[in-house]
């Protein structure tokens, strides 16, 4: 089961320093992501789950909400609180709010 968040839930937690993990490929990434999102293309997510922080909600994006659906699956197979965010980046993009360009959070 996926589930899923909007933009606003996202803005909201990224404000007090939830984790957010970007599953898209290291170019994409780098292109323009979210300020503090970790890079883990979905490929690597089964395999890097255990290196994600428990313990509160982990907000899953990916370029508009496709890829990030699948990660949430498999990151709340592994026990995570894993949200999907419909609209992904270029919904964060979109309604205005700063990307950090590069391949560091």
């Amino acid at each position: 089961m996926t589930v899923e968040t909007d933009l606003t839930d996202l803005v909201a937690a990224h404000a007090g320093g939830a984790v957010v993990v970007d599953v898209r490929e290291p170019e994409e990434y780098a292109g323009g992501h979210v300020p503090g999102a970790v890079n883990i293309p979905l490929a690597q997510v089964p395999a890097r789950a255990a290196g994600v922080p428990a313990g509160g909600r982990v907000f899953v994006v990916c370029a508009s909400g496709n890829r990030s659906k699948d990660a949430t699956k498999t990151l709340r197979t592994a026990g995570l609180d894993a949200v999907s965010v419909r609209g992904g980046t270029k919904g964060w993009v979109q309604a205005g709010h700063a990307v950090t360009g590069g391949a560091r959070p």
